[in-house]
């Protein structure tokens, strides 16, 4: 199936490319120090690792109750309007949690709940964010590889090197400090989207009822090779990640007797090779399927766990969390360019929503599955769990012939 027609690139591309690439850097710096800062609370709050695991859940099963209505919801509004009220709404909620840690009322279950509502906001936001790019940069694959590769690196500079470490330091002087600054990101973040170039008029149609919006974004999904291929290799990547990452923090403190700051630093050694994958892999998706990517990246993942489980000590932990970085942002930007690239823009936040649907579901079980495998088989075994999952998916991948 051939790739959509690219559209003229219109003169305010460079100046609307920059608003998004800033307030992408602003906001997911304060993710990255919730990042940190949530699981922290967390295990202030319990030491039980399926409560602890159920905090990082919670942000994913948003997608799993409201994910694809708010795609089909963002491909009728102006989406430079849903991304400003997503980020007004998450910093309302945010502040909502602060109150509660000021006046020592925070709970396992009212964190759970603010990172829930903090997820439903991203799963209006971020169709959003994905469906504007190719309306600010067109639709030729090396733009949109190059926008996505520039965007994805700020992303995970800012949600995993420099948040993180913030988060933790905040977190470390006061426990309400690293969620004050995450509202603040996001007021900051709607300002900077508010100034992005006005899209063209949609022409007066007549909407198609919910449901059916809904069946027909996910049959493109799902007739696409393409698009199927990028949907199941997110699936199984983030499988495998959260089942390793949700117990992470206790693993930090009493396997590698970490502190906070130091947690926060391991998160962040990721970023070193994400922001690698940024340049990287624009490169990837010139020469490679995405089915040959994703062979790559799920088992590069793979080994990095194993690494981590058969050293257990931090250097070589944050050297694995390296190449976890650089497997993740090529992932990501070669699941996003293929998106772009094949699909119209009249249905784009559908068919981000619902490869989302599966990728972050698979988030939210892993994570829930990590708890559980932890608490059964001690904070080593998710590591086990992981790498072996992550393998079998990669032998998966592999192609069984040249694939152009």
């Amino acid at each position: 199936m051939s790739a959509v027609t690219e559209r003229p690139v219109e003169a305010s591309s460079k100046r609307g490319l920059g608003l998004l690439l800033a307030s992408t850097g602003v906001s997911v710096t304060g993710d990255g120090m919730l990042l940190a800062a949530a699981p922290l609370m967390a295990a202030a709050l319990s030491r039980d690792p399926l409560a602890v695991a159920s905090v990082s859940a919670a942000g994913y099963a948003a997608w799993l109750l409201v994910g694809l209505p708010a795609g089909a919801l963002v491909d009728r509004w102006s989406r430079r309007t849903v991304m400003v009220a997503s980020d007004l709404g998450r910093a309302a909620v945010l502040f909502a949690l602060v109150l509660l840690v000021v006046t020592d009322s925070a709970s396992i279950a009212a964190l759970a709940v603010a990172v829930f509502l903090v997820g439903v906001g991203s799963c209006f936001f971020d169709p959003a964010a994905q469906a504007v790019i190719p309306a600010i940069v067109g639709r030729d694959k090396e733009r949109l590889s190059r926008a996505n590769g520039r965007l994805w690196a700020i992303d995970t500079f800012g949600r995993s090197l420099a948040g993180p470490p913030l988060g933790a330091a905040a977190f470390a002087a006061s426990r309400v400090l690293p969620f004050g600054l995450d509202a603040g990101s996001f007021l900051l973040s709607a300002a900077l989207v508010s100034r992005l170039p006005s899209p063209p008029a949609k022409p007066a149609v007549e909407h198609a009822p919910m449901l059916r919006a809904i069946r027909v974004g996910m049959a493109h999904l799902v007739r696409h090779p393409e698009l199927r291929t990028v949907t199941l290799g997110m699936a199984s990547y983030n499988l495998g990640y959260n089942i390793a990452f949700a117990t992470l923090v206790l693993y930090a403190q009493d396997v590698l007797h970490l502190g906070t700051i130091g947690f926060g630093l391991l998160i962040a050694s990721g970023a070193l090779g994400g922001i690698a994958g940024g340049w990287l892999a624009p490169r990837i998706v010139a020469v490679l399927s995405p089915r040959s990517a994703y062979a790559g990246t799920l088992g590069v993942q793979g080994v990095a766990w194993l690494t981590v489980l058969v050293t257990a000590t931090p250097w070589v932990t944050a050297v694995a969390l390296v190449f976890v970085g650089i497997a993740s942002t090529t992932g990501s930007v070669v699941g996003g360019s293929t998106r772009q690239l094949h699909t119209p823009d009249e249905m784009l936040g559908r068919v981000v929503s619902s490869t989302r649907l599966f990728g972050i579901g698979s988030a939210a079980l892993g994570s829930v599955l990590g708890g559980v495998v932890a608490d059964a088989g001690g904070l080593g075994a998710p590591f086990a769990a992981a790498a072996g999952l992550l393998a079998l998916a990669s032998l998966a991948f592999v192609p069984l012939r040249r694939i152009r």
